[in-house]
């Protein structure tokens, strides 16, 4: 059998890219030595976190918001549950208002944007 023959093409393109990935400049040299840190502030963390919870609070109230307002209009709900729902829906809705001033977040901050679901409430 003939042995197959390769070529190697080479481009000086290819070439310049090669040499200049494999050179060391200063701020690679020094992120190589030291490792990676995460910059953790406190009170940033501490609202990120509030923020997460919140937005699951609201988001599970609004669905049971929903849910009450289809049982109130199918007529399974007497009037003392309608009184007494409509009461702790709107008590809910004040506690999460309030938490959300104390961590310093606007109504917006809660609804997160999903890319092409839209927006989550």
């Amino acid at each position: 059998m003939a042995s197959l023959d390769t070529n190697v093409i080479r481009s000086e393109a290819a070439d310049t890219f090669s040499r200049l990935m494999e050179m060391e400049t200063p701020s690679s040299s020094a992120m190589r030595k030291e490792p990676a840190r995460l910059n953790l502030d406190q009170d940033s963390v501490k609202n990120g976190l509030g923020q997460l919870v919140l937005t699951l609070v609201k988001l599970l109230h609004e669905l049971l918001e929903r849910q009450a307002i289809r049982r109130m209009e199918s007529g399974s709900l007497t009037e003392a549950e309608v009184e007494s729902l409509g009461m702790t829906m709107m008590m809910q809705a004040q506690e999460i208002d309030r938490l959300r001033r104390e961590f310093g977040l606007e109504e917006s901050d809660l609804n997160l944007d999903l890319g092409p679901l839209g927006k989550l409430l």
